[in-house]
């Protein structure tokens, strides 16, 4: 299979090392991986904040750059979902690029998901052992579906036990702008998610999208907690990534 790799923004400026990770991970489940050098940000900043222009010239911009491949691949439920659900509809009144989105978008996926559903890995080599309690990104999970994929995922390393905490499935507060624009409500938010995760009392904290992961970081170092915050391509590939 060839695969496009779509960076993201957070992954390409914050921790990189996820998307090598990622790479890894998918050239081991047989992918021949492309990473368009050109690309830049799916747009959905500008969308939430209603620049439709800005958000149309990089649907477009996406689009040219990723519509040859077989698969494109990124890892984030957030940015794959943006691509999948809002290009058709945000391109709907150009009919020649709306059908090029939808074209598009049947072939896009989150990693745990393509891993899963499309490559079909039933086993990996990571050398990550301990004990780990898993965050549910809201839009991967109520938009995508991701959920047990990265759970069975998990479950094939011998190393890693999960143990589930309370409200793994509520919102740790980020929601991209949103915790910019309503600071004390996303910190409010931030602060029940990080009591969830510090009473699970695991090694470490795994989720599927850097920008949940970067909020409870900064939360629980604010707390006084070190407990590390892993993307789960991190613990999937083993210690070259973290």
């Amino acid at each position: 299979m060839r695969v496009a790799f779509f960076v993201t923004c957070l992954v390409d400026l914050m921790r990189p090392r996820i998307g090598f990770a990622s790479i890894r991970l998918l050239e081991a489940a047989g992918c021949e991986v492309v990473v368009p050098a050109s690309q830049t940000c799916c747009g959905q900043p500008a969308f939430n904040s209603g620049d439709r222009a800005a958000a149309s010239v990089l649907a477009k911009k996406v689009v040219a750059e990723f519509e040859a491949f077989e698969y494109v691949v990124a890892p984030s439920g957030s940015c794959a979902d943006h691509i999948r659900t809002e290009y058709p509809g945000l391109l709907a009144d150009e009919p020649e690029w709306h059908d090029r989105a939808v074209a598009l978008a049947s072939r896009v996926y989150e990693l745990t998901d393509f891993l899963v559903n499309v490559a079909k890995v039933e086993a990996l080599s990571s050398d990550f052992s301990g004990s780990v309690t898993y965050h549910d990104s809201c839009t991967g999970l109520r938009s995508l579906g991701i959920k047990n994929q990265p759970r069975l995922l998990l479950g094939k390393v011998p190393g890693v036990s999960v143990r589930e905490m309370n409200g793994a499935e509520e919102c740790c507060g980020f929601g991209g702008t949103f915790s910019v624009k309503f600071g004390e409500i996303s910190a409010a938010i931030a602060q029940s998610k990080c009591d969830n995760i510090r009473a699970a009392g695991t090694d470490a904290i795994v989720g599927g999208d850097l920008g949940c992961l970067l909020n409870i970081e900064g939360k629980l170092r604010r707390m006084g907690d070190e407990t590390p915050v892993l993307h789960i391509a991190e613990v999937l590939a083993g210690s070259e990534s973290r």
